[in-house]
């Protein structure tokens, strides 16, 4: 992954808001994501199908819930980057506020298992 297409990614609020999620949960639901961020689904799915595109991303199917995760074969410099994001930003602005509104959603799908 070039360093530039990662950064890219990186540059747009909804993806960089499901990465920090994400980063944060493990794994997650578009429906989760979509209330947590309180954004569309076809928004929510736009933007992941373009992290998943570029290799950040994995997806996982069970049943009729489709649940993404970050890839763990990022290159371990862009993984150190994700998880130094996250560290430095969970407790501020809207990426406390996106954590909240997950925290917060009933209905939550059950996971048979997680990767």
């Amino acid at each position: 992954m070039l360093p530039e297409t990662f950064f890219r990614a990186l540059s747009d609020a909804t993806r960089l808001r499901s990465l920090m999620l994400l980063q944060s949960e493990g794994e997650l639901c578009v429906c989760e994501l979509t209330a947590a961020l309180d954004v569309s689904q076809p928004k929510i799915s736009r933007h992941l199908a373009q992290l998943r595109d570029i290799g950040i991303t994995k997806v996982r199917r069970e049943g009729t819930w489709v649940f993404y995760r970050i890839s763990d074969d990022l290159p371990a410099w862009a993984a150190r980057v994700l998880e130094e994001t996250f560290e430095g930003t969970r407790h501020t602005g809207q990426f406390h506020e996106d954590q909240q509104r997950l925290t917060g959603m009933a209905g939550r799908p059950p996971r048979a298992c997680c990767p």
